[in-house]
């Protein structure tokens, strides 16, 4: 992956407690700048400005601007993307599914967009993204779908990994192309599809 041209401003380590309230604000300004100008253009310094926060403030809390957004990406959209287990594994995939769809179909769908395109370029953001955000979902997701093949509600023999690329990536797929449209329907569809698959035969 080639370096990015855009220079990503280093930030020091925590070095003490955090202000709640003061990182609520980072983090929503870093929100409502990344869906202005997107993250090319974002500084720590804008940031901080929107934010009423010193940049110091910034750089002794996040490693560096990607941290920042992740963070507040993870932030914003976890309460609308609760992921715990449901009563069958029907209703887990439809429901995590649909849920996915109707977020990438607003703000927060446009947010994701710009930050998988910002980490085609920059090393730092796709780090970010995959430990703050991808690993962190996908280990809990696997760990419930375990528990449903333990119950028999799954293919012994299903591939997990690849069980989660197929509930995922489709709704990816459509929010970059822009082919269709990631409505309830499309993932009421693909829930059907990938569930035809799993169950034990």
């Amino acid at each position: 992956m080639l370096k990015s041209n855009h220079a990503v401003e280093e930030c020091r380590k925590p070095g003490r407690p955090r202000d709640e309230a003061v990182r609520e604000k980072i983090l929503a300004a870093a929100v409502e700048l990344m869906e202005e100008s997107g993250y090319a253009r974002l500084t720590c310094d804008a940031i901080a400005q929107r934010a009423g926060a010193g940049k110091a403030t910034i750089y002794r809390w996040w490693q560096n601007k990607a941290g920042v957004v992740i963070d507040a990406f993870v932030e914003s959209v976890t309460p609308e993307l609760p992921n715990q287990r449901l009563g069958s594994l029907d209703e887990y995939v439809t429901v995590h599914l649909r849920r996915f769809a109707k977020v990438l179909l607003g703000s927060k769908g446009r947010f994701l967009a710009a930050v998988i395109a910002a980490a085609q370029d920059d090393p730092e953001v796709e780090t970010a993204f995959i430990s703050h955000w991808l690993k962190p979902r996908r280990q809990v997701s696997r760990r419930i779908l375990e528990e449903y093949r333990a119950e028999g509600e799954l293919r012994s023999d299903a591939d997990l990994e690849l069980v989660l690329d197929a509930m995922y990536g489709p709704l990816h797929f459509v929010l970059l192309v822009r082919h269709s449209r990631t409505t309830a329907a499309y993932a009421e569809n693909l829930a059907a599809l990938i569930l035809n698959g799993l169950k034990p035969r």
